[in-house]
């Protein structure tokens, strides 16, 4: 595994990760890097009357950025811009700019391959930081990789973060996760965010899956390509079958990981994913004989510590694991499960932090609850999540319907537990203020496709469920699914089979070599001394 945290992706600082990332091969223009700036032909002028055509898209090379961490794959990177219409539908409207890189093979191939284009996770997430994760993963073995930064990310401009968030966020782990002083001041960070970002002049309404797509359509056209292959995890695969719908052309093998399905996402539709992930985690350690016979009912564990927590919260002094000073934290039956989404503690810890904390020992949650204080701040485009969660995935249901999913997936719980999704609280509300338009009749759509397809599943993913990609295979009829077990959201980067796996799939996008997958097992629990 990668020594970099795999970061939690939403407007509450993780949601589904809420939560992607042409030319014939041996020609001369295999290379993005091959074209100086390049834009489509001219359109003709308009008619007299008749409204002016948002401007062409164009790439224009620039320098890399430049991270506060360095990220060595970019020292000998290709980058750039994209520059895009805001909003297609608005002819004549300004143009934005996406930051683009292309990273060399590092053991190119003759004649060249196809490249790999990336669709990162989020929405909202830094593009730019998952590059180590990719390379560690082997995408740019022997083809180039390419990243750009979705339209409001980090990066591109303009930038959708809202500090006001991720301010909330750092405010958050002192207070009740789903009580009504969290939800107050949530609402004020969302409001404030808005109206900067609507006073700067941009069009929230513009920033949706369905623009998303046709940005990565027109980046293939710019960068003169005439075929690649896409991969895209967690809302990246949501964006990647979008893309795949509506711009067919020039993908060559299409693989997604940790499954974001269009045309089931919804907000009650979270509770779900995550009773299955649980469960799977707690079916797995009842079938290792040294987790069960230390750990021998977590189903009944877990209900217990929620309702206990829920009933009466901890309040704690900690210090957060990257040092500093104590900060204030609480822990309730909300910010427990929150935790568990957000993996953290992993699932092969998840056992023993149970039973630790049911002993009366908190310090793994407290710790995990106390890392939350501590805020990158302006790093995640919180904007995106709620123009996409607000416009695709909230409308049509309500808070009752959260609730009542809730309610399905966990008999018996707390209804201040379930009454908030987790990774995303209070979104309703916050999408009455966010205020852009219903967009789910054109944004959930099955995907139906026979281009090679490769399907990425964790058994322990509590994020997106991996039972929702078998709906998603089915429509794709020449696609191979893979379910790995015991793996957690984003299974690629931490499952060397799974790498091997996709590098089999890209190199033969019909005969992948799934063997390997065969033969595992999830890892083993930790196991704490009684």
């Amino acid at each position: 595994m990668p020594q970099h945290s795999i970061h939690a992706m939403t407007a509450a600082a993780a949601a589904l990760c809420l939560t992607a990332f042409g030319t014939t091969p041996g020609s001369a223009a295999s290379s993005p890097a091959s074209s100086p700036a390049v834009s489509p032909a001219s359109s003709p002028a308009p008619l007299p009357g008749q409204p002016t055509p948002a401007a062409p898209s164009r790439f224009v090379p620039g320098p890399c950025p430049k991270p506060p961490e360095p990220i060595e794959a970019l020292s000998d990177a290709r980058c750039g811009f994209l520059e895009v219409p805001e909003n297609r539908s608005r002819p004549g409207g300004r143009t934005i700019k996406l930051a683009v890189a292309v990273i060399p093979a590092v053991n190119p191939a003759k004649p060249p391959q196809d490249p790999v284009v990336f669709m990162a996770g989020g929405p909202g997430a830094d593009t730019y930081d998952d590059i180590p994760f990719l390379v560690d993963s082997g995408l740019n073995k022997d083809r180039e990789l390419i990243i750009m930064a979705q339209r409001g990310n980090l990066y591109s401009r303009p930038n959708l973060s809202c500090p006001e968030i991720d301010r909330f966020n750092a405010q958050a782990v002192g207070l009740r996760y789903g009580a009504q002083p969290a939800q107050q001041l949530m609402l004020k960070a969302v409001k404030e965010c808005r109206d900067r970002l609507v006073a700067e002049g941009i069009d929230l309404s513009a920033y949706n899956t369905t623009e998303n797509a046709a940005d990565f359509a027109d980046l293939r056209k710019a960068l003169k390509l005439r075929q690649w292959n896409v991969y895209g995890y967690s809302y990246g695969s949501n964006l990647a079958l979008t893309y795949l719908r509506l711009h067919p052309e020039g993908i060559r093998a299409f693989a997604i990981d940790s499954i974001t399905p269009p045309r089931d996402v919804t907000l009650p539709w979270t509770w779900g994913s995550t009773a299955e992930g649980i469960r799977n985690i707690f079916e797995a350690c009842a079938a290792e004989p040294a987790c069960k016979d230390r750990y021998p009912d977590l189903p009944r564990t877990l209900t217990e510590q929620v309702r206990k927590l829920e009933a009466q919260p901890l309040t704690l002094d900690v210090v957060p694991p990257s040092g500093g000073k104590p900060v204030k934290v609480v822990l309730d039956g909300g910010a427990l499960l929150d935790l568990i989404v957000a993996f953290n503690p992993r699932p092969k810890d998840l056992p023993a932090a149970l039973d630790e904390l049911a002993e009366g020992n908190p310090e793994r949650f407290a710790k995990a609850r106390a890392a939350g204080s501590v805020q990158n701040v302006g790093a995640f485009a919180h904007g995106l999540t709620e123009s996409v969660v607000c416009g695709e995935w909230a409308p049509g249901y309500s808070e009752p319907d959260v609730l009542n999913a809730g309610r399905k997936a966990f008999p018996g719980w707390p209804d201040t537990v379930l009454a908030q999704v987790p990774q995303l609280p209070f979104q309703y509300p916050a999408c009455r203020i966010w205020n852009v338009p219903d967009r789910a009749a054109v944004q959930r759509v099955a995907t139906v496709s026979s281009v090679p397809a490769l399907v990425i599943s964790g058994t322990f993913d509590v994020k997106t469920g991996a039972s929702w990609a078998r709906d998603v295979a089915r429509n794709l009829t020449r696609s191979t699914s893979v379910l790995v077990p015991g793996i957690g959201h984003w299974v690629v980067p931490q499952s060397p089979c799974a790498q091997s796996v996709l590098a089999s799939f890209f190199a033969r996008p019909t005969a992948p070599d799934t063997r390997c997958v065969d033969d595992l097992k999830p890892g083993p629990f930790t196991i704490i001394p009684k």
